[in-house]
């Protein structure tokens, strides 16, 4: 079996007791970085065995981990928040279930949805886009954006941010509310509603650090 297991993005409070279960039940935990999860289970008294499985990993690996979950409980942890989302379980799911091996999601944190449901847009209908490409294709997707009618979400990093928020401008209107929202879950998680022109001029002090969600 493979089960896929929430962290917490930052707040310990946010692991689970099902999450916590789940681990100490798993014949072999896989995780992206073994240093990481490996505080993060000490803290929570799990000991078992780690190997990693990161954005570098192959699908022939995904497949030998998924040959152990034939017959082993395996647990797939991300670095912070829920597997799947911007990790590279994407590979042990596909693999699992080409092997029909019974797949598990154990829900927790997540920064997309804990964003979306605090930026006060809405929710019926949302997109999300991961990051935006750095060049190739940049252009015409931000393009394809002015005309959408749904809620988009993206993450960005912070020396990004100034240089996101100029593009939004120039394909929305500089009055345009969007959410900026940083360090979710965090103790200094806020939440900035306000419009880009002055998001944008706030991201040139530089006042925009860690982790930041866009939603618009």
């Amino acid at each position: 079996m493979l089960s896929l297991v929430s962290t917490p993005i930052w707040n310990l409070e946010d692991m689970t007791l099902r999450a916590i279960r789940t681990l100490k039940e798993a014949d072999l935990i896989v995780c992206e970085d073994t240093r990481h999860s490996g505080h993060l289970l000490k803290h929570f008294d799990v000991s078992k065995p780690l190997q990693s499985f990161h954005s570098h990993s192959t699908r022939e690996q995904a497949k030998k981990l998924m040959e152990r979950a034939q017959n082993e409980h395996v647990a797939y942890i991300s670095d912070a928040g829920t597997p799947g989302i911007s990790d590279p379980a994407y590979l042990l799911i596909q693999e699992a279930i080409e092997q029909g091996i019974k797949i598990e999601v154990i829900p927790g944190a997540s920064a997309l949805l804990t964003g979306l449901i605090g930026s006060g847009l809405h929710m019926h209908d949302f997109r999300f886009l991961w990051f935006l490409p750095l060049k190739k294709w940049r252009q015409t997707l931000l393009k394809s954006l002015a005309e959408k009618d749904y809620t988009a979400i993206i993450y960005e990093s912070p020396h990004r941010i100034e240089k996101t928020l100029s593009d939004l401008v120039t394909i929305f209107w500089p009055e345009y509310r969007v959410c900026l929202a940083r360090e979710l879950t965090k103790i200094h998680e806020t939440y900035h509603r306000d419009t880009l022109e002055n998001l944008q001029k706030e991201a040139k002090k530089g006042v925009f650090r860690w982790e930041i969600v866009i939603i618009f």
